[in-house]
């Protein structure tokens, strides 16, 4: 039984199984694998599966599957993780990394102790707001405090996307009703022709939110970085936040600032490696040879 070698990590609580191509080939599609390793039963337990490539434009490529083996553009937490991973075992050891991902390339700068990275701040770029790239049906541009309708109830939402789509609602309270099983029925709205991912916000201040995330092919997450991204900006489009926010997920807190000098995005926060193992390959999987 051939056996894939494998790091669990976390950022802010949004884990993934990460798995290092440098050093060892895929046994089997990744849409495949995604759904058996994040079983939290009967495989590793994670939100989804992320492979570290090689790249011919930056340091490292990050792609990033979900827990139902659909693939995303991007992931804040997930791009955080790959970060420290990169450094931490000296596939570059520079204090700031260029990293490929489905949004395009993304510069990160690491505070390192020793050598090993503690906390990392990722450049998400620019907030796309072009309701037809996000992509969502909503005719206006940008999209802000838009009404959607699910079932009896009707909600004001601002859409925004970070290299993946996003749905910001500030409610009250993100309660268990809204996230649960309002957040479902957004995903797969009609408004949102490739799914959505959802954040319910309970603004504390200005300054300081608690977020609550349903995450597009994952369920709920106890932190989404693209997510916390987006809302910083859907914040400051419906003159709820100011620029700089301090972001309460399940998992953790992370630092967000929307900079109006090069209208860039940038997050900061931990990322920690749990542990590291072989997981058995099913052997009905299918073997590959290009991952491109």
């Amino acid at each position: 039984m051939s056996q894939m070698r494998f790091t669990k990590m976390h950022g802010a609580g949004n884990d993934y199984v990460y798995v290092n191509l440098f050093e060892q080939s895929l046994p089997a599609t990744p849409e495949r694998l995604a759904p058996l390793v994040s079983d939290r039963h009967f495989g590793i337990g994670g939100d989804g599966l992320i492979l570290i490539t090689p790249s011919e434009v930056a340091d490292a490529r990050m792609r990033m599957f979900n827990a139902d083996g659909s693939e995303a553009e991007m992931c804040g937490n997930g791009l955080r993780c790959v970060a420290k991973y990169v450094y931490d075992h000296g596939i570059a050891k520079k204090d700031k990394l260029d990293l490929e991902t489905g949004a395009g390339v993304l510069s990160v700068a690491l505070e390192t102790d020793g050598n090993v990275a503690k906390r990392v701040t990722v450049n998400m770029g620019e907030p796309i707001l072009d309701a037809a790239k996000i992509p969502t049906s909503f005719g206006a541009t940008p999209v802000v405090n838009e009404k959607l309708t699910i079932g009896d109830r009707e909600f004001e939402v601002t859409c925004v996307s970070m290299g993946n789509p996003h749905c910001v609602i500030f409610v009250d309270k993100a309660d268990d009703d809204l996230v649960l099983k309002i957040g479902p029925q957004i995903e797969k709205a009609t408004q949102f022709p490739a799914r959505v991912n959802v954040e319910f916000i309970e603004i504390i201040s200005r300054t300081e939110v608690r977020q609550r995330t349903w995450e597009r092919g994952s369920g709920e997450t106890l932190a989404c970085g693209t997510g916390a991204s987006a809302v910083c900006v859907a914040g400051v489009l419906t003159g709820k936040l100011d620029r700089k926010i301090l972001n309460h997920l399940l998992g953790g807190d992370l630092e967000l600032h929307w900079n109006e000098a090069d209208n860039h995005v940038y997050m900061t926060g931990p990322a920690e490696e749990v542990f590291s193992g072989a997981w058995n390959i099913p052997q009905d999987l299918p073997k590959i040879t290009d991952l491109a």
